[in-house]
């Protein structure tokens, strides 16, 4: 696992709130949540390691546009699914290459959860964490990040509803992105990256120094 620890990676914590579900906490704007999670995928890509829990959800929305980038997704996008939901793996799950599968833990289901959750935080070493939609899960995962990444920034995506709107409440964050839903500007700011920054095919590939990554465009000839 030392590869896994070369470079800090960006953390994403994404669902689709479910009213009926125990653990819901408010209404999700699914749109939104599409456009944030695409966005996040758009800034990181081929300039910052991915690393996030699989979600039936979400897990199709990650594996369409990495599919379309011109990088090695495998090496750029570190996905975690625990063998207790097995059953319920999104077919695109068997598509990434590189899956790290943690053990069940009986029947519950937060037993499974936190040993993956511990796994996931103790293996990678993380600049920043977004946080989109959701549910409690969302908040457990803040938590959890917050104590093993104390130094990281910390990304509530407020308009998307669900748990995110929750934790920015809980965070005092700023109010919702306007109308225009920005959500590209708003991950490269809050992210912290250049978006003249370049993309590479493998982290390897990838200057240690991160000015040395970015491309100062030409300026126009009149």
């Amino acid at each position: 696992m030392g590869q896994l620890r070369a470079r800090a990676a960006v953390f994403l914590s994404a669902g689709v709130p479910d009213p009926g579900a125990r653990h819901f906490l408010g209404e999700g704007d699914t749109v939104a949540i599409s456009a944030a999670v695409a966005a996040v995928l758009e800034v990181t890509l081929g300039r910052r390691r991915l690393v996030w829990g699989g979600h039936p959800a979400i897990t199709p929305m990650v594996w369409a546009f990495a599919e379309s980038m011109e990088v090695n997704y495998g090496e750029w996008v570190l996905l975690y699914q625990s063998l207790r939901f097995e059953d319920e793996f999104p077919d695109e799950t068997a598509l990434f290459q590189n899956v790290v599968f943690t053990e069940r833990v009986g029947d519950e289901v937060e037993p499974s959860l936190a040993l993956m959750r511990d796994r996931m935080f103790n293996e990678n070493e993380f600049e920043s964490a977004v946080f989109i939609g959701g549910m409690q899960g969302i908040i457990d995962e803040y938590r959890l990040f917050a104590k093993r990444a104390p130094g990281a920034r910390i990304v509530p995506v407020v308009s998307t509803g669900g748990a995110a709107r929750r934790l920015g409440e809980m965070l005092g964050a700023g109010p919702a992105l306007p109308a225009d839903l920005d959500y590209m500007r708003f991950m490269y700011e809050r992210l912290g990256v250049d978006p003249n920054e370049r993309r590479y095919a493998t982290p390897t590939d990838q200057p240690a120094d991160v000015g040395a990554r970015v491309e100062v465009p030409h300026a126009s000839r009149g």
